[in-house]
């Protein structure tokens, strides 16, 4: 799915077109996350919808997504997990995630915001551990709240370069992220020194 078509399903289901296609980022719906918290933060600048409502339904169908992971992890994880050990291209994202909480703990579920798959995957073996649920909510709440308010930023920003940045953030990861803030930045400082010398 395109830009355009997110834009269309947006204009014609408005806030629930947000909401939705995030909360079904945990069943593979093929458009990043990034790219679609992305486009609530250019549809806002565009006046298509309220920048703070805009903002929240895009939250919590973050949020919700991912909580959906967890609970399916609580509920019903071993058989799932063990369809999902059988699929060749999930196997190294299921390491990395694997990798991520053993290494960082509870910590893993703030890192992995910024990998695409796995972000959808940590949660649901956080919930295969039985991590309670105010710990799950802490870490991955918080992040999430700040990864969904940068994205939506960049959106709000620079919405024309969507397309490019969210196929770049959602291919390449974290560094991506780190680059686009840096030039983000930068070309946001630039514009301020220009418009008042001008």
């Amino acid at each position: 799915m395109d830009v355009t078509t997110l834009l269309t399903l947006i204009e014609h289901y408005g806030y629930a077109s947000l909401f939705f296609c995030l909360w079904l980022g945990i069943v593979g719906i093929p458009i990043p996350d990034e790219l679609i918290v992305m486009m609530g933060g250019m549809v806002a600048s565009l006046g298509l919808l309220h920048p703070v409502p805009a903002f929240f339904v895009t939250y919590f169908g973050v949020v919700s997504g991912l909580s959906l992971g967890y609970i399916l992890g609580r509920a019903i994880g071993g058989p799932v997990l063990r369809k999902l050990q059988k699929k060749k291209n999930i196997e190294k994202y299921l390491t990395k995630s694997y990798s991520l909480i053993e290494r960082y703990g509870s910590s893993s579920l703030c890192i992995s915001y910024f990998f695409p798959i796995v972000r959808h995957l940590v949660p649901y073996l956080v919930g295969i551990g039985r991590m309670s649920y105010a710990r799950y909510a802490l870490f991955s709440y918080t992040t999430g709240f700040i990864w969904t308010l940068v994205f939506f930023s960049i959106g709000r920003f620079f919405g024309k370069n969507l397309e490019t940045i969210g196929e770049t953030v959602h291919q390449y990861g974290l560094w991506a992220l780190v680059s686009v803030l840096v030039i983000s930045g930068l070309y946001w400082l630039t514009t301020r020194i220009k418009n008042r010398f001008a």
